[in-house]
């Protein structure tokens, strides 16, 4: 994309304005520019550029009460209604340990951020969004019905900033690390059986150099074996019929977000399944999964088991435990479920 043929930000509204039923990512797309350009668009009428540092949002979000966080990637988009609480800002990551909102965040990656306003009838939806350097959303804060609105208004003008231009020009996105490392498989076994917390998981990968989907390509079916492509709707329905609490993290490079409980109400629709619960709604795109692989993690109290889903790209789209607490064992019924998800019929390197 060129400089000469990026649309003006009016150009941006007036697209807008002609198409007015088209999703705002689409819209994006269509554009050839980013989802924070086109609300950056909008700077000064129905959004105001705020500062999109991780931490003074976190040390204001709870006196909003009760809010919508959504978090997506490309395929999922997690929705949980819920406070922020329980949180916990660090120097390079931040955590919100609520009853229903339970995150995990990088600052270092929130770089562009609004306060929006949206007309829906006679109604006002106001949302605080942020966004990394090549303006993909990281994280929504949505207000709800009961939510402090005058405290969002108080927000928007602590956090509001001397800049408030029209353009946005995205970073380039950062060229992806080689991970496809030269680790044998012996020496990937060796590592991931010596595991005794699922969190070292990610350090294994960082010290061996490899992928997460090209270890669990790797390591051997005692540990990783691949299902067919319709297993993820069949664990969610499984759960539903048990009642089963379980786990669901949908994550993007500036944010992990966390679902723990049992769900009730999974609906498909065209190429997405959805969850629709009271407090968690979950779209995913079954469409976008080129792999889905069963995963055992060795931890001190046994084994645990993961549903992990991936995109074309090689990229998690998204992962499922079965909820248990530190220090006791998976859940039987939960690893049942996963053990009887049908296999894919051939797995390919």
């Amino acid at each position: 994309m060129t400089e000469q043929t990026r649309p003006a930000p009016s150009e941006i509204r007036a697209f807008r304005a002609d198409n007015p039923k088209m999703r705002e990512r689409d819209i994006a797309a269509q554009l050839k520019i980013s989802e924070a350009a086109l609300v950056a668009a909008e700077v000064g009428l129905s959004a105001t550029r705020i500062d999109a540092s991780a931490a003074k949002l976190l040390e204001r979000v709870a006196d909003l009460g009760e809010v919508m966080a959504l978090s997506r990637n490309e395929s999922a988009v997690h929705e949980k209604i819920g406070v922020y609480e329980n949180i916990k800002i660090g120097e390079h990551n931040a955590i919100v340990l609520g009853e229903n909102i339970d995150l995990r965040v990088f600052p270092s990656r929130w770089v562009h951020a609004f306060a929006v306003t949206k007309k829906d009838g006679d109604t006002e939806r106001l949302s605080l969004q942020y966004f990394d350097k090549t303006g993909n959303a990281v994280h929504k804060i949505h207000l709800r019905p009961a939510s402090d609105v005058e405290a969002y208004h108080r927000i928007v003008a602590e956090l509001k900033v001397e800049d408030q231009g029209q353009e946005l020009v995205e970073a380039e996105a950062s060229p992806d690390v080689d991970e496809d490392g030269n680790v044998s498989r012996e020496e990937l076994r060796d590592n991931w059986s010596k595991m005794t917390d699922t969190h070292e998981f990610f350090g294994m990968l960082k010290r061996l150099k490899i992928g997460r989907q090209a270890a669990v390509r790797t390591v051997g079916d005692d540990y990783a074996w691949k299902l067919d492509n319709a297993a993820t709707a069949q664990m969610m329905h499984a759960s539903v019929k048990s009642g089963l609490p379980i786990m669901c993290f949908v994550a993007n490079n500036g944010i992990v977000q966390i679902h723990s409980g049992p769900i009730f109400n999974v609906q498909p629709m065209g190429p997405w399944i959805n969850i629709l619960d009271e407090t968690f709604h979950l779209h995913l795109r079954q469409d976008h999964i080129a792999e889905t692989w069963a995963v055992r993690k060795p931890t001190k109290d046994g084994h645990v088991t993961s549903l992990e889903a991936y995109d074309a790209a090689g990229n998690m789209i998204i992962q499922f435990f079965g909820k248990r607490k530190e220090g006791s064992d998976e859940n039987a019924e939960w690893r049942d479920i996963m053990e009887n998800l049908p296999r894919a019929t051939s797995v390919a390197a």
